[in-house]
């Protein structure tokens, strides 16, 4: 079953340790087969040296595993948070890369201060309120999920595919598994970028011209970015 997105999935979720996002078992990537209504995601626990295609695990958007010998990941009911609210999301990487998490553990929103961020985001990479005790004691990834679709009112999930969970992580999305570890790439590039640069320049600005030029190029109605 959905053999090709299963394979889709491992080799993003491989992807993650090739760009250096994940250590140990830090990390997991999901796709959605939008026809069918099942999502592939990674294992819990399973170290990346051992892992194949074939352990990808299969679950409806309820959760419930459809096929799978092993558990899925953890943060399973985030992903699917994800899904449910999002329909254009194809994709769904969380890591615990080291940049972007020092932001989240900072409790901080990543700003746009640069062309590279602008490229991919439109937006701040936003910050996650704190949990309350009654979301962390509960469902708790499930209501992880919820405080980031809560963060995300008023703003285009597309447009900026990636948030910072407070004194958590990161987590990005996109089309498809691929494009979404390829945000996750430049997530974390863009938060060590933002660490340096502020650490230079604690007061600094960026030209709000240069973020609408720089996204637009790549993203907007009459982008001209690429073949």
């Amino acid at each position: 079953m959905l053999e090709k997105l299963k394979e889709e999935v491992y080799k993003a979720n491989m992807d993650l340790v090739k760009h250096g996002l994940v250590i140990f078992t830090w990390g997991n990537v999901s796709g959605i087969d939008r026809e069918k209504g099942l999502v592939v995601i990674k294992p819990s626990g399973v170290d990346y040296d051992v892992m194949k295609p074939e352990d990808m695990v299969v679950v409806d958007l309820q959760g419930n595993v459809v096929e799978g010998n092993l558990k899925p990941s953890s943060d399973t009911p985030t992903h699917l948070a994800i899904y449910r609210a999002w329909p254009e999301v194809g994709g769904v990487v969380h890591t615990h890369s080291t940049f972007a998490t020092g932001w989240s553990q900072a409790g901080l929103d990543i700003p746009n201060i640069g062309t590279t961020h602008a490229d991919y985001f439109h937006e701040a990479i936003p910050c996650t309120a704190d949990m309350t005790e009654e979301e962390v004691k509960g469902a708790y990834e499930l209501e992880t999920g919820n405080v980031i679709i809560k963060r995300f009112e008023g703003m285009n999930p597309m447009h900026t595919p990636g948030v910072l969970v407070k004194n958590h992580g990161p987590f990005a999305w996109g089309k498809d598994p691929h494009d979404a570890v390829h945000n996750a790439v430049v997530m974390e590039q863009v938060a060590k970028m933002a660490s340096i640069a502020f650490a230079a320049n604690p007061n600094l600005t960026m030209n709000p011209l240069l973020v609408e030029k720089h996204f637009n190029r790549k993203h907007g109605p009459n982008a001209y970015y690429g073949q």
